[in-house]
């Protein structure tokens, strides 16, 4: 059997988790924002011969998917692949990244699963959301580096707290975005406004300021002149890879 560990969150560290999953000799992937994509992974796997692969899901790193989502992911490939292996799902979804946990997790195997799940498209997310603010936290290298991992949870929790749902602010994670010296970096939209150095400490003033009472936060708050012409000379060294 073999065993892949997916990433559920873009919150997950990736090196993190392909350290994990490789010690356990499992196979490491992602259902968003990284590399390698579970579809990509699964096509791998059965391609390669595996007769019987097992998902399991991690739960550690917020916000994220619920389990549903896997299983919908998984059902999408199983009906898209000919002659897929058995496909199994853990019962649930990894809670710390722990390698007794995850080696506890193999042993015990999983349900199969068929192609039958829900499809992954729906008439409810047909309509394109009508937050008004869209809090846009970079993941890139740097900023990750520099403690952005505890940044979505952080805004999630203080949303809530303050009643706001998604039509008032929906929090998206994101790549480089490129001031990486004043990382890690928040962008609030459509206000253009763009924060450094935030810390999980600094969410509630964000959240409480601008989100409620749209009054940008000056101590964080990074300025926007630009020189089109430098911009363009440095573009090729400003890779988020870098």
């Amino acid at each position: 059997m073999t065993a892949i560990l997916v990433g559920m969150s873009a919150g997950v560290d990736p090196d993190e988790l392909a350290d994990l999953a490789r010690a356990a000799a499992a196979e490491p992937a992602f259902l968003q924002v990284h590399d390698p994509a579970l579809v990509d992974v699964l096509t791998a796997v059965a391609d390669g011969g595996s007769p019987d692969v097992l998902l399991i899901g991690t739960g550690w790193a917020q916000p994220g998917p619920k389990r549903s989502w896997l299983r919908r992911v998984a059902a999408h490939w199983l009906r898209g692949y000919d002659g897929a292996p058995t496909l199994r799902l853990a019962p649930q979804l990894l809670p710390e990244p722990d390698a007794a946990l995850l080696a506890a997790a193999i042993a015990a195997g999983g349900s199969p699963m068929a192609a039958d799940a829900a499809p992954l498209h729906s008439p409810a997310w047909e309509d394109v959301p009508r937050h008004r603010h869209q809090v846009l936290v970079c993941r890139g290298p740097r900023c990750s580096a520099l403690g952005a991992s505890g940044l979505p949870s952080a805004f999630g929790e203080e949303l809530r707290r303050a009643g706001l749902g998604d039509d008032d602010a929906l929090v998206t994670v994101t790549g480089c975005q490129f001031p990486c010296n004043h990382a890690p970096v928040v962008i609030v939209q459509p206000d253009d406004a763009w924060y450094g150095r935030v810390t999980v400490a600094d969410v509630p003033d964000l959240v409480d300021a601008h989100l409620v009472r749209d009054e940008r936060v000056g101590r964080l708050l990074l300025p926007r002149e630009r020189s089109s012409a430098r911009r363009c000379a440095e573009y090729s060294d400003r890779s988020p890879g870098l």
